[in-house]
């Protein structure tokens, strides 16, 4: 939990997303770039980290699915993106528990 988590007023509904798509930043190689979405795919959350990946520490943890409020998830306007979205984030339900990380 981070500190922004643990802060934050549990009055906002959540949503369950699952990891869709991982990838470098392309304007900067130190930056891990995580999609997440729901099952329908039809809104997703992006997040980017910074980490030196070739240090020696392994890099940021992801899980498999996040749940996140409802407001910091974005509409997919792409029919052929949302239906990628949609068959990715069921494949990471079907062979992962949430919280694996992936």
């Amino acid at each position: 939990m981070t500190i922004e988590t643990a802060h934050r007023p549990r009055t906002q509904a959540e949503t369950r997303v699952w990891m869709v798509e991982r990838t470098f930043s392309a304007d900067s190689p130190h930056i891990l770039v995580t999609v997440y979405a729901t099952l329908d795919g039809a809104r997703y959350l992006q997040k980017e980290r910074a980490f030196n990946r070739f240090g020696t520490d392994p890099g940021p943890v992801v899980t498999a699915a996040l749940s996140v409020p409802d407001d910091r998830l974005t509409a997919v306007t792409d029919p052929d993106l949302r239906e990628r979205y949609a068959n990715e984030a069921r494949r990471m339900r079907d062979r992962h528990d949430p919280d694996d990380a992936v």
